[in-house]
């Protein structure tokens, strides 16, 4: 393993983002076709003869796919809004999520504690 460590910067690209996003709109939008028939003869043959009625499961799927990248995106931003600006230079040593390690707690009192009991 490497002792690069990446900083928050270097994983939250805007270019990631938007692959994120649109590997998102793109699965919507194909799990839309596939599930209105897109690919089925009894569809194509309903939309060539005209007597198909409504939106064509392509554009309902364009529509779909299209939605889903928006809101995939906006959520991603929402999300990265989240992060403390001093906190994008740091570089990430162990997950988010893990308690702090005990040299961190020595320093610190914990709550409900006075130092004069």
């Amino acid at each position: 393993m490497s002792d690069d460590k990446p900083t928050r910067r270097d994983i939250l690209r805007p270019l990631h983002l938007l692959g994120i996003a649109l590997g998102c709109g793109v699965f919507a939008a194909i799990v839309t076709l596939v599930s209105t028939g897109a690919f089925t003869a009894r569809v194509n043959s309903a939309i060539a003869n005209g007597t198909y009625d409504g939106l064509t499961p392509i554009a309902l799927g364009l529509v779909v796919g299209g939605g889903a990248f928006i809101v995939t995106l906006l959520f991603l931003a929402m999300l990265i809004l989240v992060v403390d600006p001093a906190d994008v230079t740091k570089t990430v040593d162990r997950p988010v999520l893990y308690d702090p390690e005990p040299a961190d707690d020595a320093d610190s009192e914990t709550p409900g504690t006075s130092a004069s009991s």
